[in-house]
């Protein structure tokens, strides 16, 4: 048994955050209903990555939404509206992602919807909170990035700002919408009582960086600095971190002793930095040393020569690499869905409960393809 079965959860949530949320539910037994308009379904069935689409979805729809169930219903139809909220009665939870003030104006806000069950667990993702200046902007990855300060991270000093390569914002906050249900069931279980749980995606970026932030605010309001090196891997961390080119490909060195390092891997120069602090200052002229040393030997090399000593290093692998890996493989992250007569390859849920993982081979559903079922099941219509 799942830990989560028996639990029923309504999707009002479209594009990724909120349906992500609300797959980590599914792959733990919670049984998701998306709560779709008619015919064409949750915006996010056309958001595709790569242009890459199965049957009439995107790929990254069904990769987001398998293992769900769909309930087409027009909610600014009364009849449908009175369907739906049927349905909330028998709900353990409810998400979604309109803009502040579109559920109200439906009638389906957490107001409304407590007095529909009162012990409802009611999840809401915004852009930017429900105030201020921000609060009607769209809530998109990108541009949540831009205004975090999270562009400022990555690449060089010599770089503008640059954007981080996933939608990091829309998936953090999932998570943190994952953490706020499960602590908000709890809390219902306590107090019997609906609980209003409340993410967004600037507040989850922005704790992403707690710890850069933390050291802003209490070091004297100095901007990070990244460094001039193509491979500095951290705005604030001393050399060696980062990433390096070798004689055939690449090779990560985290944090660590340098000069044990620097003797290590034959690079005398290293001596000349003794002082832990100049480790920081100095971290660009360092890392150059480094680069030239470690350019005279392949990636190989260097990664036996370090482990044997203890330090942390790493290769560089692509996806390709990766997956034909030992270390990929023993950890069974892959599994395959039936999308029609397709046959999709994706990725698990990564959480394991008493040494059990989960799978599902359900894919994404059609929009409305459960309707006549669960209004069966639910009693939903006279």
């Amino acid at each position: 048994m799942k830990p989560l079965e028996g639990l029923l959860v309504l999707e009002f949530s479209q594009f990724l955050a909120g349906p992500s949320a609300g797959l980590k539910l599914a792959d733990m037994g919670a049984r998701v209903i998306k709560i779709e308009r008619p015919e064409k379904g949750e915006a996010g069935r056309q958001i595709a990555i790569k242009n890459l689409f199965v049957e009439s979805d995107s790929l990254v729809f069904h990769t987001i939404n398998r293992n769900k169930e769909s309930y087409a219903a027009n909610l600014k139809d009364a009849e449908d509206l009175k369907l739906v909220k049927k349905l909330i009665k028998k709900a353990d939870v409810l998400t979604h992602n309109f803009r502040p003030g579109i559920m109200e104006k439906i009638g389906l806000g957490f107001k409304t919807v407590s007095e529909i069950n009162s012990e409802i667990v009611y999840g809401v993702v915004t852009g930017y909170g429900n105030k201020g200046p921000w609060a009607s902007k769209p809530g998109q990855d990108l541009l949540v990035q831009s205004l975090s300060g999270l562009t400022w991270l990555s690449g060089t000093k010599k770089d503008g700002p640059v954007a981080f390569g996933l939608a990091v914002a829309d998936m953090i906050c999932g998570a943190h919408l994952t953490q706020g249900i499960l602590v908000g069931l709890l809390k219902r279980k306590k107090s019997k009582k609906a609980v209003l749980v409340e993410v967004s995606l600037l507040e989850s970026v922005l704790d992403l960086q707690f710890e850069f932030l933390t050291t802003y605010l209490n070091d004297g309001g100095k901007l990070p600095q990244r460094g001039s090196t193509r491979g500095s891997g951290h705005a604030y961390l001393s050399a060696p971190y980062g990433i390096y080119k070798t004689k055939d490909a690449w090779l990560a060195l985290a944090m660590g002793d340098l000069l044990k390092i620097g003797k290590t891997i034959g690079c005398s120069s290293i001596e000349n930095y003794p002082d832990k602090f100049s480790w920081f200052e100095k971290k660009d002229e360092i890392a150059e040393l480094l680069s030239d040393r470690l350019l005279q030997e392949n990636t190989a090399y260097w990664t036996d020569l370090l482990n044997s000593e203890g330090i942390w290093c790493s290769e560089i692998l692509n996806y390709k690499e990766l997956i034909e890996h030992e270390g990929f493989k023993k950890v069974h992250l892959l599994q395959q869905v039936k999308a029609g007569k397709n046959k999709l390859t994706t990725t698990r849920c990564p959480i394991r409960i008493d040494e059990s993982i989960f799978l599902s081979e359900k894919a994404a559903p059609n929009v409305g393809e459960d309707n006549e079922r669960i209004n069966r099941e639910f009693k939903l219509q006279n």
